[in-house]
């Protein structure tokens, strides 16, 4: 199936309604620092009140994730969205209102939309042919990168243009419109026969090393994001060179999302494929870390952007595999909290190094990290994969004997 057949007014309207709900996603941290930035201690504040809202995120993700009913989803996601307008609405009103408050409002506009992304991807996974998930997750990643990269502009635009409050205004509209046009959208998706003996919640538990190879693979863009400033002051090369650099990054992500999602299927295991590219990302992350040129390092950093965008939609791929539908939303919600629990961990890493270490040592430890986290959610994939087949085969088996069993009590008869 080609991207072209994707084009029917459900795909648009979810577009459009994905558009609107992650924007202001996209846009809070910077947007948050401008909101404070004049008060005393302003970026001390406005940092505080970005990790607020991501701390908020990542809690939630799971939490509300799991909550979510798939085939009345809608209500859920609606609530969510509204509450996540109302909070950044509240920020934007009263931006010189106590930290706290500051801070209970960023929470709150964090946490309420956490469980949207996923229950969003599940609803568009239930709205295409089975045959064009891969193309549909592959558009999903391109829409994602390309909000990413105009959400920063547009913040940092109109709130140095405007005024601070303007962008948290505008992100409340944002959230507001998408919680409109999801009455546009089907109500939910298929839940399926839930697995005999096994529950939503223990299936989620189950495939967790899905996650942690998905967090290895995002805790490679903190690398590349938080320390490049850091990195090219240390080599020499102008700071004004960070920007391009992020951008040819994000530019070969999506490059990388389009060119996925021409397959159907891509030779080998989803979970090989992760591997692999996870690993010929860190690589490239690394020689980052060693070149001396802003030319090579941004060579290096298109030619991983170009890699990581599959590896993080494999990893949605094998979560689809191994989590019947009732789980999905869940299931990608709590991998959305995990992939933001990588990029802080390995930001935060890195970060404490540079006080101690230089920016290139820094990148390395932080590749190291990545290294292992890979490693332990390899193995331990290949465990449950390896369950998960013995378990399909013995289901087979038990189906065959009892289809041969009243071929043998016949005989026994005719005898």
């Amino acid at each position: 199936m080609s991207y072209r057949e994707l084009a029917t007014r459900p795909v648009l309207v979810w577009c459009a309604v994905t558009a609107a709900g992650r924007m202001p996603v996209a846009m809070a941290p910077l947007a948050l620092v401008f909101l404070v930035r004049e008060r005393p201690g302003g970026y001390s504040l406005g940092a505080a009140l970005a990790a607020a809202y991501v701390i908020g995120e990542i809690v939630a993700a799971p939490v509300l994730g799991m909550r979510v009913n798939a085939e009345r989803a809608r209500p859920q996601l609606v609530t969510g969205l509204t509450v996540g307008a109302v909070g950044f609405a509240g920020l934007g009103l009263a931006p010189g209102a106590h930290p706290l408050v500051l801070a209970a409002l960023a929470i709150v506009a964090g946490a309420a939309p956490a469980a949207v992304a996923g229950g969003l991807r599940a609803l568009l996974t239930s709205m295409v042919p089975e045959r064009a998930v891969t193309q549909a997750m592959s558009m999903e990643t391109m829409l994602t990168f390309g909000v990413w990269a105009a959400a920063p502009a547009l913040a940092a635009g109109l709130a140095l243009g405007a005024a601070p409050a303007v962008p948290l205004l505008l992100m409340a509209v944002l959230m507001g419109l998408s919680a409109a046009g999801m009455r546009l959208l089907p109500a939910g998706w298929a839940a399926g026969p839930p697995e005999d003996g096994v529950s939503p919640r223990r299936a989620l538990l189950r495939a967790w090393p899905v996650y942690v190879l998905g967090a290895a693979g995002l805790s490679l863009l903190a690398l590349a994001e938080l320390i490049l400033p850091a990195l090219l002051e240390q080599r020499g090369i102008a700071l004004g060179w960070a920007g391009p650099l992020l951008a040819g990054f994000s530019i070969g992500s999506a490059a990388g999302a389009f060119v996925y999602g021409l397959r159907a299927h891509w030779p080998g295991p989803l979970l090989v494929q992760s591997v692999v590219l996870v690993l010929a990302v860190t690589t490239g992350v690394a020689l980052v870390a060693l070149l001396p040129w802003a030319t090579a390092i941004g060579a290096v950093l298109v030619v991983a952007g170009l890699l990581q965008a599959p590896a993080a939609l494999s990893r949605n791929l094998a979560l689809r595999r191994l989590l019947p539908p009732s789980a999905l939303a869940a299931g990608y919600s709590v991998m959305y909290a995990a992939v933001g629990a990588g990029y802080a961990a390995s930001g935060a890493l890195a970060g404490g190094l540079l006080k101690v270490v230089a920016p290139s040592t820094a990148i390395l430890c932080g590749v190291a990290l990545t290294v292992l986290l890979t490693a332990v959610g390899a193995l331990g994939e290949r465990r449950l994969t390896r369950r998960t087949e013995e378990s399909e085969e013995s289901e087979e088996s038990e189906v065959l004997q009892e289809a041969d069993a009243p071929v043998v009590v016949e005989r026994k008869v005719r005898r």
